[in-house]
């Protein structure tokens, strides 16, 4: 079998020039030929408009503030929760004091509990499911981190508010916590409303302390 004509070979050279032309490009390695063709107008056009587009993005997003980093969004919308969890705790205090915790939500048997569901949820790892923060084991009892909540005795504060702010606060920062234990803030996972029901089921198991 003879060998194509030259006619029917591909024409060499660096790149092609014309639209439908195809050259054999003049480097070789190995054996391996690399084919050369005139891109399409519609792609070229794409791929220049891609780099135009770039640098006006970067020009506008880096340089003249119009366009929000993902870390400027995050602090904005972490500001705004922020701002909403302030609101509603405000809300709340407006609504509440010390007697009404008493008198009105620790002996709401509905208000108790949603405060005894809160508390089995988040609570019962550190002050255990009966308020003595001891967990049995055998005929032997283990001390949890947390303090008890039924021995009458009330480190940061007896009155129902202060227990409601610590609760919402977690243990004050010039504090070393119990036994190195601190407690977390938990107005940063529950709502006001829930820990208020939170804290009248404290109360409404400590009825002498609180004068129920």
């Amino acid at each position: 079998m003879s060998d194509p004509t030259e006619s029917q070979q591909p024409k060499r050279g660096e790149f092609a020039q014309a639209k439908g032309e195809v050259i054999l490009r003049e480097h070789e390695y190995d054996g391996i030929q690399e084919f050369d063709q005139k891109l399409p107008n519609w792609w070229l056009f794409t791929f220049y408009f891609a780099i135009a587009w770039f640098v006006i993005y970067w020009v506008l997003y880096y340089h003249t503030g119009t366009y929000r980093t993902d870390q400027q969004k995050i602090t904005s919308h972490l500001v705004q929760i922020e701002e909403q969890k302030s609101e509603a705790l405000a809300a709340t205090l407006s609504q509440l004091d010390d007697q009404t915790l008493i008198n009105e939500w620790a002996t709401n048997p509905e208000k108790t509990a949603a405060g005894e569901a809160i508390f089995s949820t988040n609570c019962v790892a550190c002050h255990a499911a009966d308020l003595s923060a001891t967990m049995s084991v055998g005929e032997q009892k283990i001390p949890l981190p947390g303090l008890p909540l039924n021995d009458g005795q009330w480190k940061y504060g007896a009155k129902p508010l202060e227990v409601f702010n610590l609760i919402n606060d977690g243990t004050p920062a010039d504090s070393a916590g119990h036994n190195g234990a601190r407690m977390q803030a938990w107005g940063q996972i529950l709502t006001p409303e829930q820990i208020a029901e939170v804290t009248a089921f404290i109360i409404s198991k400590n009825p002498k302390d609180f004068g129920l």
